[in-house]
């Protein structure tokens, strides 16, 4: 059997380089490759273009990439709950494309299966529609959206083993399984690293052929986004 697995985010990084695109999963704090995440910011590499969700928060997830200016242009589908993102985008010094949520993860979906585009009625007389092609199908408007294309991604898992099976937890499975084999190279990052054969077949989110390295990640956060308790009586 095939072994995915690699020393460690250093080598998993191997070949990142200025002016890539990279697709990074997560949904809000969830599910964020937060040591891929360091690392691309600790090797200092610029004029990225991520397809995320969204960008965390000024001091966690893609908030960090985002402080030290290595991002040149966000794709996604959430931009709140970051002032660093915004002061950059209402001053221009980020470019950024917003997508509807469902349209972000079946772009993803065209890419990892290989379609090159796909027509779906989201966003159609909106200005999300401006300069695409548009069809009509049973007497309803459809906008024509192509699939992502990314030199890496970068994903996510509660567990997975040396073959690169990955299984997700909870919100977790949001944007990061359909990541998963959507770019040249998909690197995986899990809570626990098991020997080929340990987990359950059924189990399985994402089988190891769509990952191309997979480590065991390390310190990993537990925030809560937003914390929302009930007023002292």
């Amino acid at each position: 059997m095939i072994r995915k697995t690699v020393g460690g985010v250093v080598e998993a990084t191997e070949g990142v380089k200025d002016n890539m695109t990279f697709m990074l999963g997560g949904f809000g704090l969830c599910g964020i490759p937060e040591n891929s995440i360091a690392e691309l910011v600790k090797k200092n590499i610029k004029g990225l273009t991520c397809i995320s969700n969204n960008a965390g928060v000024d001091d966690f997830g893609l908030g960090l990439l985002l402080q030290q200016k290595q991002i040149k242009k966000m794709v996604s589908s959430y931009v709140g709950e970051n002032d660093e993102f915004e002061r950059q985008m209402l001053s221009g010094e980020l470019d950024v494309e917003l997508i509807p949520q469902g349209t972000l993860a079946e772009r993803c979906k065209a890419a990892q299966g290989g379609f090159p585009a796909f027509y779906t009625p989201a966003g159609y007389g909106t200005e999300v529609a401006e300069g695409k092609e548009t069809r009509e199908f049973n007497g309803k408007m459809y906008i024509l959206e192509k699939a992502f294309k990314a030199d890496f991604a970068f994903v996510k898992a509660w567990k997975g083993d040396e073959a690169g099976n990955l299984i997700f937890k909870g919100t977790a499975r949001n944007f990061n399984p359909c990541m998963c084999g959507a770019a040249k190279i998909t690197v995986a990052e899990v809570e626990e690293l098991v020997p080929a054969g340990t987990l359950d077949p059924d189990q399985v989110h994402i089988p190891g052929i769509f990952v191309q390295r997979i480590f065991q990640g390390e310190r990993y956060e537990k925030r809560i986004e937003q914390r929302t308790v009930r007023k002292k009586e």
